[in-house]
């Protein structure tokens, strides 16, 4: 007889196109369930400065999952929000914003951030500019696909 097991459910944080193949890499796996994303607020872009959501926005809207655009996570009814989707673990990729205590102790196994570069060589607003200007290859140890992620040779 098999043992089914219920996938972990998880909050994603992200905002930017860098951070799109891994929510499509999580909502694609069944041992993942996505049940929220949570981006930036739409910002103004372009000559005519209209509101253009973020990539994660778009892509997370494109996978049917339910967005949050929270200008803060400091207050009450974002973090009820939260509280919410009862999630085992948050997964952030480039949100643009800290946690506090009370956002990181949410869920039930914690917070995993996925970061561009290998830290603490490239901290700052712009790892991945500053390993090209140092002449790296990689930012990592690891390359990741939308499928799998690989230890580099």
């Amino acid at each position: 007889m098999s043992q089914s097991t219920s996938p972990i459910s998880i909050v994603y944080f992200g905002t930017p196109a860098y951070a799109v193949p891994t929510l499509h890499a999580l909502g694609s796996d069944p041992r993942f369930e996505v049940r929220a994303v949570v981006t930036q607020p739409d910002r103004p872009a372009g000559r005519g400065h209209a509101l253009q959501p973020s990539a994660v926005k778009q892509a997370a809207q494109s996978m049917g999952i339910p967005v949050l655009q929270p200008t803060t996570l400091r207050d009450e009814e974002a973090r009820a929000q939260l509280r919410g989707f009862d999630a085992d673990l948050f997964v952030v990729a480039a949100f643009g914003r800290i946690f506090s205590q009370a956002i990181l102790s949410m869920p039930r196994y914690g917070c995993v951030n996925l970061h561009a570069s290998l830290l603490p060589a490239y901290r700052g607003a712009a790892p991945i500019p500053a390993a090209i200007l140092s002449g790296d290859e990689m930012t990592s140890r690891y390359r990741a696909d939308s499928r799998h992620c690989h230890i580099a040779d």
